[in-house]
C-alpha cells in the first residue's frame, strides 16, 4: 500500500480527519477526535500504527513479523504495521477498518449513531 492510498483508505470512513498534532510529518487520523491511526506518511518503510483488540494483537504478531507492538503507544491495544509489501493491501484495509471499529466502539451511542455504526 502507497502513503497516498492508506491516507485515501483513512480518510474514506464517516467522520474521518487527519491531523498534525505531533509534528508536520506525522498524520494522526481521528473519529470523533478520537485517534484510529497514527504514521509518517514520507517514513520508509512505511508503517501505522493500528488499535486492535489485545487477544487479536497478540495473535496478529505471532503471525506476522512484520505487526509489533505499537511504537511509542499503549503496546497492549496498538499494533505498528509494517506496509513493506509482506501484507496484502485487503489485510492492511481490514487492520484500519478494524481499529476505526474500535474506536467508534467507545463513542457514546449518539455519535455511534450517527456515524450509522451501531
Amino acid at each position: 500500500m502507497t502513503p497516498e492510498g492508506l491516507r485515501a483508505f483513512c480518510l474514506s470512513f464517516d467522520d474521518a480527519v487527519e491531523e498534525f498534532p505531533f509534528t508536520p510529518e506525522t498524520s494522526v487520523f481521528k473519529v470523533a477526535g478520537k485517534m484510529f491511526a497514527l504514521t509518517a506518511l514520507d517514513r520508509r518503510p512505511l508503517t501505522v500504527n493500528l488499535k486492535c483488540e489485545p487477544d487479536i494483537a497478540d495473535r496478529l504478531r505471532a503471525a506476522h513479523p512484520e505487526i509489533v507492538p505499537g511504537y511509542h503507544m499503549n503496546k497492549r491495544h496498538w499494533n505498528t504495521v509494517s506496509l513493506d509489501g509482506a501484507l496484502p493491501d485487503r489485510q492492511i484495509k481490514e487492520l484500519v477498518e478494524d481499529s476505526y471499529d474500535l474506536v467508534v466502539a467507545g463513542l457514546p451511542r449518539a455519535e455511534r449513531l450517527r456515524l450509522d455504526r451501531p
